[in-house]
């Protein structure tokens, strides 16, 4: 059985590997059905209904929503089970086929199941079910004459049983997208003709060694996307008829094992997306039938074979994402089938050869970064008339046309050439009017768009980014751009002047920030039904912000932050709106925060600072119960944040910057109570995931100025592990609410120039994740807490202008602050500052002196009398006797 997925802008999709799958799989179940309808013995039909009591259909759990096909709902007793859904017999009547894929089974699948019974099955599915982390039982080896098992995405866990060497007749295992760990089997072994009982007696005792080499009847070995570790075991070069091995997405080490090189009848090898080291060997071309060859996401090194290219029946070459140099060397080329070449994220050097134009089948060469150089002729590519796509972006390349103008190239879908040096717009795609994207960016563009250039794929043109160049305007000014099916345009990082230009109808994605924009927002934009990101941000447009735009039912993200708006903000959002981000920070607008915002149930970002906007606190902020970021910095806000029985805390709140305004009021204890989000540890797992708040797709990341360990910086991705309280520059007083210690995940906080007067709370020193700790410039009393020195990630601390006293603490991150953090405290003693605490007893000397009668103050002035006498008596022998101590001191 051949299952050759071939799909290459596909690196991990279960939902299309599955139906390829399930198809084979029931082409499979046909032919092993006779013409002439069997009827179904009754032991079978009572076997398969005792099978469908164990796993009774639970509808609310599930697992696979849409793609759920629950087969056993239908089965009846009483009817012949040869006709039952999913059910394939042979003349005799007895079950030889069993697809239970998608059948929303939930719950483990025990040893003792009846689905064991059915010993004459030769072709099992399994697929998309949930077997709740289950092992595979040992029951699998009653099924000797099985040759088709197909057990992915199933919730599977534990080691690959050797239960399964048993299955001498296998010809496809398919194991793949499950939670199976350990090493792959490795040691041969003949487990044929052991018995059911025979093979759980030599396991327990572990006489007997299991190989998958052992099942020497394989076509098709899928383990794919689970956990397995170690080497690739040279036993599987032993499986002389495999056509397929897919290991990609576990976690293998080692070496490219020489062993697969044996495996001549091979035609699919996936090892991506593992551990796996070592140079590529040259001798994999020996497997002569290979069409389909993916190492990529691992960390070969060294050249890529030569060889690779001539191997006569490859179709697909993935090598993405690898640590491979040297050159790219294609030689003695005769007859190459090769269609799809992936060599991105490697260390590839020297020029482009122009011997890849023997590879006439291409359809997709992607070169993006490496680190090849040198001019790039065209004319390479004029020999390659099915070439579709082509990628040679983030090199130190040099791609021109000039002189080439009248070369006929191939009709490119995709065509990537970001970073090749280009300084104009290449006249060879006056032609191309087939292209799906097009992407010149990062490159040394000037000037105007030519009018050209707008029939350049008018009709099929999806993706455009034209970002990072020096592109001023377009020779014919237009209200809206031409190309009717842009769903993506980028001019962000240019130089554009004058009005902005209005994307087409179409356009879902529009970035034009950092340009010199000017004039008012078109009424246009208003009419971009199907506009999702806006960012205008960083230009000079002036006037009102049309208040259409927020009325906008598909807009995701409205970026019009460092511009000149002023008015008012307008009122923002109705009834089902899905915004997310909300920045209109930096521009001159005024007046109050609408509470229509509170119709924005999706936002998690509203960022209204650096205005001028005069209003109260918006308490109906908190019913935004998916906001994680409010910033209203440097506007002329006033008034209290905390009112009782009006503010009752923050559900996702991560950011809140309130600095530079004039808030006033104390702060109750109960303020930071229900800050669900900072109340809460942040999982080990997500602190080494770095992920940025933003659109799903990464088209954008939100941005943010952030004061933090005491400078000003521009956030241009914010972590989503973030966390920042900032109410600095106000009017605020009373003491600082003890409940800040109750936000374990905070890194930030500064509460500095502020009226806060009392003690630090000591509960600061809960805070483990605090990186950063400002309370300068308030009126604060007392000492230091010691908890404070538990903080083992803060880095900055400002403590300076209050009113504290005593000794600093001393040791852990203490040992590394400056004597700046400190300043303008004037009793406040010992390391960083040059003033020395005087010390005092401790509580337990004073307490022997209660006991015995004397204490520390005799003792010294004991000493000091004794120590006076004794100095008197020495100066007054050495007068007398002074050749005694001449003779003892030489």
């Amino acid at each position: 059985m051949k299952i050759s997925i071939i799909h290459p802008n596909i690196d991990h999709c279960p939902l299309y590997y599955y139906l390829i799958l399930c198809c084979i799989f029931l082409s499979h179940s046909l032919s092993a059905s006779t013409t002439s309808h069997p009827r179904c013995l009754h032991d079978q039909s009572s076997i398969l209904l005792q099978f469908k009591q164990e796993f009774p259909l639970k509808q609310s759990e599930d697992h696979f929503g849409d793609y759920s096909d629950p087969k056993m709902e239908t089965w009846k007793a009483n009817t012949d089970c040869c006709s039952w859904n999913g059910v394939a017999c042979d003349k005799t009547g007895h079950v030889i086929g069993l697809d239970l894929s998608s059948s929303s089974l939930q719950g483990p699948l025990l040893s003792n199941s009846s689905l064991f019974r059915l010993v004459q099955l030769q072709q099992l599915n399994l697929a998309s079910n949930d077997f709740s982390f289950s092992e595979i039982s040992l029951g699998f080896s009653n099924f000797k004459s099985l040759n088709v098992l197909y057990l992915n995405n199933c919730n599977f866990s534990g080691t690959i049983p050797a239960s399964l060497g048993n299955l001498s007749q296998l010809t496809d295992l398919v194991l793949s997208v499950n939670n199976f760990s350990g090493q792959l089997p490795s040691t041969l072994g003949n487990l044929a003709k052991l018995t059911a009982l025979e093979l759980v007696s030599a396991q327990l005792t572990g006489e007997v060694p299991f190989s998958l080499g052992s099942l020497t009847k394989l076509e098709s070995l899928h383990l794919s996307d689970n956990h397995f570790g170690g080497r690739i075991p040279s036993s599987l070069g032993n499986l002389s008829q495999l056509t397929e091995l897919e290991l990609s997405h576990n976690n293998l080490s080692g070496e490219f094992p020489t062993s697969l090189a044996n495996l001549t009848q091979l035609q699919l090898l996936g090892l991506s997306y593992n551990e796996l080291t070592g140079s590529i060997p040259s001798d994999i071309q020996s497997s002569i039938s290979l069409q389909t060859l993916d190492l990529s996401h691992n960390s070969f090194t060294g050249i890529i074979p030569p060889s690779l290219f001539r191997m006569p029946s490859l179709l697909i070459l993935n090598l993405d994402y690898n640590q491979l140099t040297g050159p790219l060397i294609i030689q003695n080329v005769t007859s190459s089938q090769l269609e799809f070449l992936y060599l991105r994220r490697n260390k590839l050097n020297g020029r482009l050869p122009g011997s890849i134009s023997r590879l006439t089948n291409l359809k997709e060469i992607y070169l993006f970064s490496n680190n090849l150089s040198g001019r790039v002729e065209l004319g390479v590519f004029s020999k390659l008339s099915k070439l579709e796509t082509l990628d040679l972006s983030d090199n130190s390349l040099s791609v021109t046309d000039r002189g080439h103008e009248n070369l006929t190239l191939p009709k490119f879908t995709s065509l990537l050439l970001s970073s090749c040096n280009i300084t104009e717009f290449p006249m060879f795609l006056k032609t191309q009017n087939e292209l799906w994207l097009l992407d010149l960016s990062h490159n040394k563009i000037e000037g105007e768009i030519p009018k050209w250039f707008f029939t350049t794929g008018t009709e099929t043109l999806n993706v455009l980014d034209l970002s990072s160049n020096f592109i001023t305007g377009w020779e014919q000014p237009m209200k809206v751009l031409p190309w009717k099916d842009l769903d993506f345009l980028d001019l962000r990082h240019n130089k554009f002047r004058g009005s902005s230009p209005v994307p087409p109808f179409s356009t879902r994605h529009f970035f034009a920030s950092n340009n010199s924009l000017s004039g008012k927002l078109h009424s246009l934009f208003c009419k971009l039904g199907s506009l999702k990101v806006l960012d205008l941000s960083t230009n000079q447009l002036s006037g009102e912000i049309p208040p259409c735009l927020g009325f906008n039912s598909s807009l995701v993200m409205l970026n019009l932050q460092k511009n000149n708006f002023h008015g008012g903000i307008p009122q923002t959002c109705k009834e089902g709106s899905v915004l997310k981000t909300l920045d209109l920070s930096h521009n001159q607008l005024q007046g109050n925060v609408p509470k229509s915002l509170i119709k924005c149930k999706e936002l998690e970002v509203l960022n209204i600072g650096y205005n001028k906007i005069s209003d109260e606190f918006p308490f109906w902020s908190q019913n935004l119960l998916k906001l994680q970021v409010l910033v209203l910095r440097n506007n002329n806000f006033h008034g209290p944040i905390w009112l009782y029985g009006k503010f009752f805390g923050f559900k996702k709140l991560r950011i809140m910057d309130l600095s530079f305004n004039n808030f006033d009021g104390d702060l109750s204890s109960e303020y930071f109570r229900n800050w669900s989000a900072l109340n809460t540890e942040i999982p080990s797992a997500n602190k080494s995931k770095l992920r940025y708040m933003g659109d799903v797709d990464n088209y954008y990341q939100d941005t943010m100025n952030l004061t933090n360990k005491g400078l000003e910086m521009v956030l241009k991705k914010i972590l989503t592990t973030l966390s920042s309280i900032d109410i600095s520059y106000n009017n605020f007083h009373g003491e600082i609410p003890s409940s800040l210690g109750d936000l374990k995940s905070l890194k930030v906080l500064n509460l500095s120039r502020n009226n806060f007067e009392g003690l630090i709370p000591s509960s600061l020193g809960k805070l483990s994740e605090l990186e950063s700790l400002d309370l300068s410039k308030n009126n604060l009393v007392g000492t230091i807490p010691q908890q404070l020195k538990d903080l083992t990630f803060l880095s900055f601390l400002n403590l300076s202008d209050n009113q504290l006293k005593g000794q600093i603490p001393q040791g852990g991150q203490f040992n590394t602050f400056q004597n700046s953090s400190f300043g303008g405290n004037l009793d406040l003693c010992d390391f960083p500052l040059s003033k020395k605490c005087e010390r005092t007893p401790t509580p337990e000397l004073q307490s022997s002196e209660s006991k015995n009668g004397f204490g520390w103050k005799t003792v010294v002035m004991g000493y000091g009398c004794g120590l006076l006498i004794g100095v008197t008596i020495e100066q007054v022998v050495a007068l007398r006797r002074p050749n005694l101590f001449a003779r003892i001191y030489t």
